[in-house]
């Protein structure tokens, strides 16, 4: 790490990889010999347009999507998405369903039942959303317009490791924790979005991947910027796109292309949970996991400690060592560490070392 930096373990704004910040540092004052910044330059220049599209070509590259798959770039976060998505496509004849597994996933479904066209199809709630709800126990309404999932819970440290069938319902998920950090069949996906703050770029954007027959007609009756066929129709540039946050986000694909794609990307990322995940299933009961093992996510560990006092002093004693952003959400309390595609592996190395000498010393 350089000098002066931490080992940041915030679930979001998150790490970004220090080679991209790097590259974005050098070229922040005179972006491509235009005299001009990245933040001060026309999004209809042609500078800009290069970057828009390439972003938009290296994420469907890292995808292994086809030309039947569009790239939209949208503003108002992923929680705006829980408004567009039923607003869009479903109705009160044609709900969408959901499956809650956890606080985000049932803040969509909220979203979809205040419009009256939301269905619970599945649930964890009643555990604590301690695992993902399996195949088995998915079941759709006969009126189904989509399955909507959250593919990773960043407050519960659940993921998903397998893909729902759906038959011919779309696929929709929120992967805005998990996005591009394993390789998938995305093909089976017909809507994903994703706010790129926890794993792919700044706040400020949310990235849709989807296929372009579910983005070229929306309702009519919608207002121009709730409707998915504006942004479509103007490759996202019907207004002024959040410029910056799109170059970061395009930067940070082109990294990890660089770093072998998502199969090698991957790699690093099991790697990189299981020190974590060593650390607590070695500790003989001092580190409790929340979720269940076979639903643990590769991209936020959460545990609790013996007591809140303990998990007051573990989260102090991290920052002192280096390791930042510990702590867990206000509605779950104990500690959650997020360890997405741009921390290192020497920042999870840190911080087992550190929950191994931690246990010692308070055990």
């Amino acid at each position: 790490m350089e000098a002066n930096r931490i080992y940041n373990f915030n679930p979001g704004p998150s790490m970004l990889p220090l080679e991209v910040l790097k590259e974005a540092q050098a070229e922040f004052l005179n972006f491509q010999e235009t005299g001009m910044s990245i933040l001060e330059i026309s999004h209809r220049a042609k500078a800009y347009d290069e970057v828009h599209n390439q972003a938009k070509a290296d994420i469907l590259e890292l995808m292994k999507l086809g030309d039947d798959y569009d790239v939209l770039f949208i503003q108002g976060g992923a929680s705006l998405q829980f408004d567009m998505i039923p607003m869009n496509f479903a109705t009160p004849e044609k709900r969408g369903n959901y499956i809650l597994s956890g606080s985000f996933a049932s803040k969509a479904c909220k979203e979809a039942e205040i419009l009256g066209r939301g269905y619970v199809a599945a649930s964890s709630k009643e555990v604590d959303y301690k695992y993902i709800p399996t195949q088995d126990e998915i079941k759709l309404s006969d009126d189904a317009a989509y399955l909507h999932v959250c593919y990773n819970n960043t407050i519960y440290g659940t993921e998903y490791h397998y893909i729902p069938e759906t038959g011919d319902v779309p696929l929709i998920a929120d992967m805005s924790s998990d996005i591009l950090s394993r390789p998938l069949d995305f093909s089976k996906f017909s809507f994903i979005y994703a706010g790129v703050q926890k794993n792919l770029g700044p706040a400020g954007v949310v990235l849709v991947v989807a296929k372009k027959s579910m983005l070229e007609h929306s309702p009519s009756d919608l207002p121009t910027m709730l409707r998915y066929d504006t942004f479509y129709n103007k490759n996202s540039l019907y207004n002024t796109p959040p410029a910056f946050c799109i170059y970061m986000v395009g930067k940070t694909a082109k990294w990890l292309k660089a770093q072998g794609g998502l199969e090698a990307i991957a790699k690093v990322n099991k790697k990189k949970a299981a020190l974590v995940y060593d650390a607590i299933d070695n500790s003989n009961g001092f580190y409790r996991g929340h979720a269940d093992k076979d639903s643990r996510s590769f991209m936020n560990v959460t545990f609790r400690l013996p007591s809140e006092e303990l998990e007051k002093k573990f989260a102090a004693e991290a920052l002192e060592n280096g390791l930042s952003g510990v702590k867990g959400h206000r509605s779950v309390g104990g500690m959650r560490t997020s360890i997405y595609n741009a921390m290192p592996y020497e920042g999870c190395e840190k911080l087992a070392d550190f929950m191994t000498k931690f246990q010692k010393a308070n055990g």
